[in-house]
């Protein structure tokens, strides 16, 4: 299935449904169902901000649906969605727009860069 890995705790603040948009520097033409891997280094400025201690990295911890994908023409158009990216503008100028997330239990793997497949 394929997967994508985001850095803790962006993976914790989608599975638990308080990030709708994960940024990105580059376009997809992938729509569909994708499970969430969560990468072996955290950010830890980000893990601080948002309160964070002991998430689980390197492992599968969550599926979504991205349905669509929103380019960010300017800063003001990504300033105007933070509350739905919790990020800046240097994750990049593409929104994944996720829906139906759901969090699993976790399952142990390494990630890759972009979408990738994951096999059991």
């Amino acid at each position: 299935m394929k997967t994508l890995t985001l850095k803790q705790p962006f993976a914790e603040l989608v599975v638990s449904g308080k990030k709708t948009i994960e940024l990105r520097k580059w376009n997809t033409k992938f729509r569909g169902r994708f499970l969430i891997h969560s990468s072996k280094i955290p950010d830890e400025k980000a893990t601080k901000k948002f309160g964070f201690k002991n998430l689980p990295c390197g492992f599968i911890v969550g599926e979504a649906n991205l349905v669509d994908i929103k380019k960010y023409k300017d800063k003001k158009e990504l300033i105007n969605d933070r509350d739905l990216h919790l990020a800046d503008e240097s994750w990049g100028k593409y929104g994944f727009v996720l829906k139906n997330v759901k969090r699993i239990k976790p399952i142990p793997a390494r990630g890759q860069l972009n979408f990738w497949e994951f096999k059991k």
